[in-house]
């Protein structure tokens, strides 16, 4: 007799807290797509049924609601974290219980745990592209302002090194706010970023604090159009909270925006909104979170079962016709091939795509080993966007 029990899943991301934006829309690409798996029959049969828990940002939760989800709750696969100290809470865990943490972020690489499966963009997807534009179109005299926590200053010093390469590539300063900055700690930074003039500015601030920097830069009259903001994390949330005024003429780094124009992009936000509404902004980490439920599904189908060692072989080198494009799941490095793309906010707040990745998208090199100077670029730059 087939086996027709529900398959508990985890998911673990923030609806409170400091980088609540963002969680939320993971979450709720989540269980967006848990919601198709199931319309279309489950997996053989059985309905995918998640187990939610919010850990309200703090690391020491995910941890603890990881262990209880494999624990109590019987999960064999947790979706879930966003910032870099949650994951490597949770990861302990997950290599404990021989369990999987699917996790859909960028983040700053040189990491790997065979009980991880990152779905979100390595540096070599992100920061290199980004370097290599700015380094073009603005100039090499970079302010680096961050969030105090282990990302931001991991992808600083990766910046810091690319910059560091172009003739004339200089570091004006490197700033770091807490998770909990309020306004009035952003002033002295946008004086200090106004008078030393950069090229631009990179930003690895998170969560709420991003509208404050965005706002701050704003009020003090930094011209985005000149010195812009670039960023690997400012995404469709953050502009819908600081509004289209504020966000114009900035840019960021990522393998999605909304505004990619594919009919499969365009109706999968139709039905998204359709079934949440207009609360949640699509984004880079949501359309993550999104394929990577999809991509699970297919491996288990395959599989039988969501056990670490029935899964993992079906998951590696497994492709998927995500959002972005193509991706694929490297087997050697548990991270997955994306399709980079840069965008610029117009007046709309949306992002024009400026740039985007050719020839099937990048392999991703977590660890920065097997690419150097120019072999970054993959991408094709967009004259009609190209400005600044």
């Amino acid at each position: 007799m087939a086996n027709s029990d529900p398959i508990h899943v985890g998911v673990l991301f923030s609806t409170s807290g400091a980088t609540a934006t963002i969680e939320r829309s993971q979450a709720f690409a989540t269980l967006f797509a848990i919601s198709e798996i199931n319309a279309a029959g489950g997996i053989h049969g059985r309905e995918l049924v998640p187990i939610y828990y919010d850990p309200q940002g703090i690391p020491r939760q995910y941890q603890a609601f990881a262990e209880r989800m494999i624990r109590d709750d019987k999960v064999n696969v947790i979706f879930g974290c966003y910032m870099s100290s949650t994951r490597k809470a949770v990861i302990p865990v997950v290599e404990k219980w021989r369990k999987l943490l699917f996790y859909p972020t960028p983040y700053e690489g040189f990491e790997f745990s065979p009980h991880v499966i990152y779905t979100g963009a390595a540096p070599n997807q992100n920061s290199a592209q980004l370097a290599d534009y700015m380094t073009r179109h603005f100039g090499a005299r970079i302010y680096l302002v961050g969030s105090d926590y282990i990302y931001p200053y991991e992808s600083n010093r990766i910046m810091s090194d690319f910059i560091l390469e172009v003739p004339g590539g200089k570091k004006l300063a490197e700033r770091y706010l807490p998770l909990d900055a309020t306004e009035k700690d952003f002033i002295p930074i946008v004086r200090d970023i106004k008078a030393k003039a950069p090229d631009f500015v990179f930003s690895t601030v998170v969560g709420k604090a991003t509208r404050m920097l965005y706002q701050a830069y704003a009020d003090i009259g930094m011209d985005a159009v000149k010195i812009p903001i670039a960023s690997l994390t400012t995404c469709e949330a953050e502009v819908a909270e600081m509004g289209r005024r504020i966000a114009a003429g900035h840019i960021t780094s990522a393998p999605y925006f909304q505004s990619i124009g594919s009919e499969r992009n365009q109706a999968c936000l139709r039905n998204f909104r359709q079934q949440f509404g207009d609360e949640i902004e699509p984004n880079m980490c949501w359309e993550a979170a999104y394929f990577q439920a999809q991509l699970f599904a297919e491996a288990m189908r395959e599989a039988g079962d969501d056990s670490y060692e029935a899964l993992l072989p079906r998951l590696l080198g497994r492709e998927y016709q995500a959002l972005q494009g193509r991706v694929a799941i490297n087997p050697a490095n548990h991270h997955t091939r994306l399709n980079p793309r840069l965008g610029r906010v117009n007046e709309q707040g949306m992002f024009d795509i400026i740039a985007e990745s050719v020839a099937g998208g990048v392999t991703p090199d977590p660890y920065l080993v097997t690419h150097t100077g120019e072999e970054w670029n993959t991408l094709q730059y967009l004259p009609e966007a190209m400005h600044g």
